[in-house]
């Protein structure tokens, strides 16, 4: 028996209300400033002034004027937000009657005078400029001139050669005989050892140079180097028969080794870091102050506020232009206004869970996470991420970046807890008394901590002393 069975669509409108969260342009714009440093928000307000004319900087030699009765706000639509009053106002007219015009023989930027400024401008010699220098003064052919400069640019930033001598011999079309004979040569360079293959090579290469004895020096740097790196010296003694302290007088010599050439030359500049905020205690309390130095001061400019209060714009395009142009500049000031208090409240915030720190120094550093400042302000985490990435503040303590506030921590006897930083802070001043002929082993400084109350496993010891960028117990050994 077969059964039937109909089924009917029907279409039905149905009504439902829900919540969504829209991201308008207006908000983006908000929270990608949150995270920009102080720097980057600088570039930003310049590159909006290029862009916008209705955005003017305001020049702090500018002076106060009394504001006239027809130089009105104008309320933007759909903004809520009246546009602050200008009291100075841009006249174009004054502007192009002083504009600057050239006079006959006024620099153009050609000719001889462009000549002569070239003249003075000079740029640092790089690594690569610093090697073909002194391939030049040497006796070579085109053919070894090629090799050499091929060699020079396949070196890495510490001097070595990151292409094989095959390598080279077939892009110059060369036996590699000859390769390796230009090769020995740019070894001989400053800095000595440079074209290296290996850490082994450039060791040997600057012991050639020593004077007096250097049998022992090369045996150690051709037969021990892992000995050697592991400081294992009475293997190194009993292997080659010598005495410890030969060893150790030997070890020093290749310490004193470069075993980076290129190092040096490839440094760059020291970068400074310039705070976002200031942290002054005046009295008993501590004051937040934004670093504002070189941030454009922003207005908006008076001609196109009357130009709108006066109705003087016949085209609705025109009018419509200068209405979002507006629009565009009071949301940037809002952004700008909203950025600057956050990160005014995020710092409040955080000196008032880390007093101590302010107070004694980093030892006193408490365990602290995003969600204990969120709380406190009344914001989301995500935003308390956004305004501590790449932003430092100056404090009596140094200048720390925000991030380095909050951290995790490790539980004491007391059932206290005490912050990750604060630890690492105790190892490295621990590591740096130690005795170097008998320094402690990661077990030893983790019992040491117990016996401070702390509890910290073996694992975690190694994992901070590797994070502090710290050596092993074996080779921070010295026997002198």
């Amino acid at each position: 028996m077969l059964l039937q069975v109909n089924m009917a669509f029907e279409l039905k409108q149905q009504l439902k209300l829900f919540q969504q969260l829209v991201m308008t342009p207006q908000l983006q714009q908000a929270i990608k400033l949150l995270q920009l440093s102080r720097l980057e928000l600088t570039d930003l307000i310049r590159q909006e002034i290029d862009e916008n004319p209705v955005l003017d900087e305001k020049m702090e030699s500018e002076e106060s004027e009394p504001v006239s009765e027809k130089d009105e706000p104008v309320t933007v639509a759909d903004t809520n937000v009246e546009i602050p009053e200008m009291k100075n106002e841009f006249d174009w007219k004054d502007f192009v009657d002083s504009s600057i015009r050239p006079s006959t023989g006024t620099y153009t930027g050609g000719g001889e005078d462009k000549e002569q400024y070239d003249s003075i401008i000079t740029r640092e010699d790089t690594f690569s400029d610093h090697l073909l220098w002194q391939l030049r003064l040497q006796d070579l052919n085109d053919k070894e001139m090629e090799i050499g400069e091929n060699i020079i640019g396949n070196l890495n930033p510490d001097g070595y050669l990151k292409a094989s001598v095959e390598e080279v011999a077939a892009a110059t079309g060369a036996e590699c005989e000859l390769v390796e004979k230009i090769r020995d040569r740019i070894k001989s360079f400053d800095p000595v050892g440079v074209a290296s293959l290996d850490l082994q090579e450039c060791l040997l290469v600057q012991a050639e140079l020593l004077t007096g004895n250097n049998t022992l020096i090369k045996q150690i740097l051709t037969e021990h180097l892992k000995n050697l790196e592991r400081k294992k010296y009475q293997i190194i003694a009993k292997s080659l028969q010598v005495s410890l302290k030969e060893v150790v007088t030997a070890c020093g010599v290749i310490a004193d080794m470069d075993p980076r050439p290129g190092k040096a030359y490839n440094d760059n500049d020291t970068q400074y870091i310039t705070p976002d905020i200031y942290v002054y205690k005046v009295k008993d309390e501590y004051a937040v102050v934004l670093n504002e130095d070189g941030q454009p001061k922003l207005k908006i400019n008076s001609f196109y506020k009357r130009m709108l209060s006066n109705n003087n714009v016949n085209s609705d395009k025109a009018k419509e232009y200068i209405q979002e142009k507006i629009r565009s500049a009071v949301w940037l000031v809002k952004s700008v206004y909203h950025r600057q208090s956050t990160i005014v409240n995020v710092m409040k915030s955080i000196i008032k869970f880390q007093r101590d720190f302010f107070d004694y120094g980093p030892a006193h550093l408490k365990p602290l996470v995003l969600r204990d400042v969120a709380e406190d302000i009344e914001m989301h985490e995500s935003n308390i991420s956004r305004v501590t990435t790449n932003k430092y503040v100056y404090t009596p303590q140094g200048i720390y970046e925000l991030k380095y506030f909050f951290n995790s921590g490790l539980s004491t006897d007391s059932g206290e807890s005490i912050a990750s930083e604060s630890v690492k802070n105790r190892m490295k001043e621990l590591i740096e008394s130690e005795n170097s002929k008998k320094p402690y082993s990661d077990q030893e400084i983790a019992d040491v901590f117990k016996q401070q109350g702390i509890s910290i496993a073996r694992r975690t010891v190694t994992k901070y002393r590797e994070m502090l960028g710290i050596l092993s117990s074996s080779r921070r050994r010295t026997h002198i």
